[in-house]
């Protein structure tokens, strides 16, 4: 008798993987009104952003290195802005399982989504090149799940839905001639990206020492030469290290990877005992705190989509109309052989020079019209992949592919019909603006807004934030070095600033000639989007380069949405203790002819910045 109770589910979307594009994914479907269906191989969310594996989100701010402040804000906005302030201010002492926590209260907290973990998928039934539903297995519980949706979104990492559903995918290097590389070998191979399992120390106020098991590898200083590992009198760092322990691009880093678990914990374990035993490292009163069980993977199955991201659109920055995400990650390519290449050094980073367009049709599929992708597996060549696989960037694509997946459900079409659309197109890249997220080059342009459509004034502002920036279309500056391209940048700062010298409270006011009825009111409020802000375990990446365990100072704090009808003045809104970029308020559709919003306190800076206020009818 069979073990494996079966149960059937129906949604309007599936997606299949909770790394970070699979949660930024279902979270924008849902909230979009789709019914979502989130299976997750794991116990926990977030991929190699988990506890499980503790790699930091990197993304197209190439993790600080793209200018100065108001000049080049590249961090990644919408949903993993959102996850990545609840992080900071809830998540001080940086644990990696309270991340763990976050990002599944997000998923929780949605009525439109059920998140199953410890879920995998096993197999998909296509009929007449669509997916009718998939089957999978969640073994803990003993139980199968056939589960039918409109539309299915591939955030595995290793495109698994895209292999059971025969759709086609790339694995390993292209030659330099397939798509005129020059980063790429002359000759095509099955070399990919290696894998990495992380380690974390902690110092204590005494000697610890460590002695290897039998299996662990060796190691010699020369064998480490130019991988940075310890030295001697300084603070090591050694709370978190190393991104660089990797092995297995040469072998199949899915069939092998329980070879190349093995293999990582002999090398890392290996790399600790040089680091302690090997030599004057200054690691004496240093303990192992954490290692992984399972390895970080970079690189498996790629998409062969409807578009292939090369090395030329990323170093170009060429422009896409169906763009729903962008990227900005140096070309970051490793040796295969990973430390089994003691003379390469661990990476090559070729350096992007703007910020680029990631496209839709890079993640939809050309023979299965409702299988979409995001995350490290779309299309794209390896050499392109060097940098949109990096997670920040992940996200965004998730996000992106998740509203155009929703905008297919509720209008009946197929993802892949959206690309003959281009008003499709247009709705959803608004959308995602109305969530926050970026897009290069792109205004906001929403019909439903009355924003644009009043008289603005403020109780003070300054030369380069005059208070109508607030309906300038943008909510960031890009235009500062390796920012946008130079013809899509929109130079500005995008925000209105009240003069430090005038004090708080500032005030902001929108009035129309004539009473309108507005549904909503949404604050885009500036949280610092030009400095680094990802979970780590490393304090000096911390201390150096972010502001942690609090709200960000430009960020406004506390503040009151007030409306005016015939001279007449009445509370809308009043918020204590903000800390988010983006806040939408409700409202309840009486008439009014003005609307103040007053700041009275921000989370630090003396003065008040505001980046959009949306009034929608």
């Amino acid at each position: 008798m069979p073990v494996l109770q079966d149960h059937r589910l129906d949604c309007d979307i599936l997606v299949a993987g909770g790394g970070l594009a699979g949660v930024t994914a279902a979270l924008a479907a849902a909230r979009l009104g789709a019914k979502v269906v989130l299976c997750q191989d794991r116990p926990v969310l977030g991929g190699n952003a988990s506890s499980e594996i503790r790699m930091h989100v990197s993304g197209a701010d190439g993790s600080g290195k793209r200018g100065a402040p108001l000049a080049t804000e590249a961090r990644e906005g919408g949903i993993l802005e959102e996850i990545r302030l609840e992080n900071c201010v809830h998540n001080p002492q940086r644990s990696p399982s309270l991340f763990d926590l976050i990002l599944y209260e997000k998923c929780r907290a949605e009525s439109n989504l059920t998140l199953l973990l410890d879920t995998t998928l096993t197999a998909a039934a296509v009929r007449d090149n669509r997916i009718i539903h998939i089957v999978a297995e969640r073994q803990s519980t003993e139980d199968r799940f056939t589960i039918t949706a409109d539309v299915f979104i591939d955030c595995t990492g290793d495109s698994r839905l895209v292999a059971e559903a025969g759709a086609p995918f790339r694995e390993g290097r292209e030659a330099r001639h397939e798509f005129d590389e020059s980063l790429a070998p002359p000759v095509a191979d099955s070399l990919r990206l290696g894998s990495s399992i992380l380690l974390q120390a902690r110092k204590h106020d005494h000697p610890m020492p460590f002695v290897p098991p039998p299996w662990a590898r060796r190691f010699s200083e020369s064998d480490l030469r130019l991988r940075p590992h310890a030295t001697a009198g300084l603070d090591l760092g050694l709370e978190y290290g190393f991104w660089w322990v990797e092995w297995g691009g040469h072998l199949d880093t899915i069939k092998d990877n329980a070879r190349i678990r093995d293999e990582l914990l002999a090398v890392v374990l290996g790399v600790w005992d040089h680091v302690k035993n090997g030599g004057p490292h200054g690691a004496e009163h240093w303990a192992l705190e954490w290692f992984g069980f399972l390895p970080a993977k970079r690189e498996s199955r790629r998409l062969f989509g409807l578009h292939v991201l090369t090395q030329n659109d990323v170093l170009q920055s060429r422009a896409f109309d169906d763009a729903i995400a962008y990227g900005g990650w140096p070309i970051d390519i490793h040796p295969p052989a990973g430390v089994n290449a003691p003379d390469e050094p661990p990476c090559t980073q070729h350096p992007v020079p703007c910020l680029y367009d990631i496209p839709l049709r890079a993640c939809l599929s050309p023979t299965v019209a409702n299988l979409m992708v995001a995350g490290r597996n779309l299309s794209a060549t390896h050499v392109a992949f060097a940098s949109t696989r990096v997670m920040g960037t992940c996200a965004v694509v998730g996000q992106g592919v998740g509203t155009a997946a929703a905008y297919a459900v509720r209008h009946g079409c197929s993802p892949a019909s959206l690309l003959d659309d281009p008003a499709a197109i247009r709705a959803i890249q608004q959308q995602l603006l109305r969530d926050d997220a970026y897009l290069i080059g792109v205004p906001a342009d929403d019909p439903s807004d009355l924003a644009p459509r009043a008289s603005i004034t403020a109780s003070s502002q300054t030369a380069d934030g005059p208070a109508t920036d607030i309906v300038s279309g943008q909510t960031r500056s890009v235009h500062g070095d390796r920012g946008a391209p130079p013809d899509r940048a929109h130079p500005g700062t995008h925000r209105w600033v009240s003069d430090p010298a005038a004090g708080l409270p500032a005030w902001i006011e929108l009035a129309w000639p004539q009473p309108v009825a507005p549904q909503s009111i949404q604050l885009i409020f500036d949280t610092g989007l030009h400095r680094v802000l990802t979970l780590s375990q490393a304090d000096d990446f911390v201390r150096t380069r972010m502001l942690w365990g609090h709200p960000q100072p430009e960020t406004v704090r506390d503040y009151v949405i007030e409306a005016r009808l015939d001279g007449h003045w009445r509370e809308l809104a009043r918020v204590e203790g903000n800390y988010l970029r983006r806040r939408v308020h409700t409202l309840d559709g009486r008439p009014l002819d003005a609307i103040r919003v007053t700041a009275t306190a921000t989370n630090g800076l003396d003065h008040v910045r505001v980046c959009e206020v949306r009034v929608s009818a």
